[in-house]
């Protein structure tokens, strides 16, 4: 068994212009907003910035609306699973989530790195692969 460490946790995903200081942009947002970012993971494309944040779900409507404020565009938000991995975990986690018969959508680790955030759209097979 693998405890599901954070429930009620969403990641949005937002849109930048790829330049310097978008990255700072975003989380002096959410801070002013009174949001924890509890995790991060940033990618460049096509003159683009695309971040991954992990907030809390009870702050998404605060947050989506400070980032809209500050002309933020916010692309999606969804339900996601945040859990704790130990060396050698994440191997356990995602072998669970293979013999589950779950699609990982996006991986990447909340502030700390010791945990993974698992989005997929299959949430409650991903669940159950893990309890």
């Amino acid at each position: 068994m693998i405890p599901v460490a954070m429930v009620n946790a969403t990641d949005l995903t937002v849109v930048l212009r790829d330049e310097p200081g978008g990255l700072a942009r975003v989380a002096e947002v959410a801070v002013t907003a009174g949001v924890h970012l509890r995790g991060l993971a940033g990618f460049t494309g096509d003159e683009h910035g695309f971040v991954h944040a992990l907030v809390d779900t009870s702050d998404v409507a605060a947050v989506t609306a400070a980032l809209k404020q500050a002309r933020i565009k916010v692309a999606d938000s969804r339900e996601v699973l945040v859990v704790p991995v130990g060396p050698g975990g994440l191997v356990d986690v995602m072998r669970s989530l293979a013999e589950g018969n779950v699609n990982v959508d996006l991986a990447y680790t909340a502030l700390g790195g010791d945990r993974v955030v698992i989005a997929t759209d299959d949430i409650y097979n991903a669940r159950e692969a893990l309890t």
